[in-house]
């Protein structure tokens, strides 16, 4: 019995992803901040800081059939030296890349479509950006290290009930503003623009199915589901399902009131979600042999998720901090403002 190593691996991504991995027959460590019990020896918690540094003491003499790092390191030289450290340890190095680090150049978006890293006239953004470019240079690193021992995954936007997504509104404002009968405000301009989201069990589902397959080595996968939806379309079902109400206002206007207005606040707009693009996941579905059956609607997803939090209020208070408050309250301001 193989054992794997998940990095991180108690969030939305981590948790669906051994759950299977055990069903599939694995043995599973997982390294987190968070205390967590095991109810079966097969699956081992180890509560850790998952630095570089402390990762180097912990693998030392360790060798996993599979390693599956969820951190994500955006200096350039630590993600070069944890990325070396992976793949020595390892059998099968799966590296969290994302579907961000692909343009809106093409309309169906496939492995092979252009990233940002390689697009014309995005000085800034290289210089900038703290998600997408540092996740194509770990690939670069990865595609040049002369081994095949590794696997790139991207996935689209998952949610669980560890974070809800809608646009860049989170659960806060969804959870709390609709609760106190707010109305939560959205970019206009992307109401209408196909998106990438998928459950977060449909895509720990894929990154398991993916671990072992001699065909997923020195590969790079895309995963998630295309229900062929728009943002709109995830409004509505939190409309239905939530009781939620929105407002698709100007951009500008969101951007200043919705978020910190950062750099990075404006890149997620302009270069995710507001690209009206749809994924082929041909490739991921191929290689994992996995029947779509088993994968949850984002309809029925979201229902799931809420029946969780609506059981779990200490879930939903770790949503709440200083930032968020900040926030909702420039939304309340900004609605107040307009109506007078």
């Amino acid at each position: 019995m193989k054992t794997a190593l998940l990095v991180a691996g108690t969030g939305t991504l981590g948790g669906p992803t051994y759950r299977e991995l055990m069903r599939l027959g694995w043995k599973v460590d997982v390294i987190s901040l968070e205390d967590f019990a095991s109810v079966t020896p097969r699956l081992n918690f180890i509560r850790a800081d998952a630095s570089t540094e402390r990762m180097r003491e912990f693998l030392d003499g360790r060798r996993y059939g599979a390693i599956v790092d969820f951190m994500h390191v955006p200096d350039a030289e630590a993600q070069r030296r944890r990325i070396d450290l992976m793949l020595e340890h390892t059998d099968q190095f799966v590296f969290l890349s994302s579907y961000r680090t692909y343009t809106g150049r093409d309309k169906v978006v496939t492995e092979s479509s252009q990233q940002w890293i390689d697009a014309p006239a995005n000085d800034r953004m290289l210089a900038e950006d703290d998600y997408a470019i540092p996740k194509a240079r770990g690939e670069r690193h990865l595609l040049s290290s002369g081994r095949r021992n590794w696997t790139i995954i991207r996935p689209v936007i998952s949610f669980t009930h560890y974070r809800l997504d809608l646009v860049t509104v989170g659960a806060y404002a969804i959870l709390f503003r609709t609760a106190a009968g707010k109305k939560i405000p959205l970019p206009a301009e992307v109401r209408d623009k196909h998106c990438a989201v998928t459950w977060g069990g449909n895509t720990g589902l894929q990154i398991a199915h993916l671990i072992g397959k001699p065909d997923a080595l020195g590969e790079a996968f895309t995963l998630g589901t295309d229900e062929g939806l728009t943002w709109a379309d995830i409004a509505a079902f939190y409309e239905e399902l939530a009781g939620a109400r929105f407002e698709w206002i100007p951009a500008e206007d969101y951007i200043r009131i919705a978020t910190c207005g950062t750099y990075m606040d404006e890149q997620m707009i302009w270069t995710d979600r507001n690209l009206d693009r749809r994924v082929d996941f041909s490739k991921v579905m191929r290689v994992t042999g996995l029947d779509p059956s088993r994968f949850m609607s984002c309809r029925d997803a979201i229902a799931h998720e809420l029946t969780v939090l609506s059981e779990r209020p200490d879930l939903v208070s770790r949503f709440d901090s200083p930032l968020r408050r900040e926030l909702d309250a420039r939304m309340d301001a900004w609605f107040e403002g307009r109506s007078t």
